[in-house]
């Protein structure tokens, strides 16, 4: 019997670099896939087509990265750090009343077994 993987956003308070975001990201990821879940991160692909100094796909941009997050299961909000785009991302979730947590979060309930159920 296969189990679906709930999608889980991936949200944090990128630095601007792109190399390190991108590797940030891909750990955030990876951690996320471990711990049972189908990690999404916008990050990681938006920009390769995406040129956000063009206003009209800066906001379509904008506008996939909410869509993705509204079809989600959960929020997990990774790094140290909140910036007004995980704020947003946050709230959003809460309107939306999808659950919100952290990476140590998710973690912690993979180690006590839940999320392998």
């Amino acid at each position: 019997m296969t189990v679906k993987r709930p999608i889980a956003y991936i949200s944090a308070a990128w630095s601007g670099s792109r190399s390190t975001d991108r590797e940030n990201a891909a750990y955030y990821c990876r951690q996320v896939y471990e711990a049972g879940f189908s990690p999404i991160c916008p990050l990681l692909f938006l920009p390769d087509f995406i040129h956000k100094e063009v206003p009209q796909e800066h906001k379509d941009g904008l506008d996939m990265a909410r869509e993705y997050l509204r079809r989600s299961r959960v929020l997990v909000v990774c790094g140290g750090q909140v910036d007004e785009t995980v704020k947003s991302d946050i709230a959003v979730a809460q309107r939306l009343r999808i659950a919100a947590t952290t990476l140590e979060g998710i973690l912690t309930v993979k180690g006590q077994g839940i999320a392998d159920e």
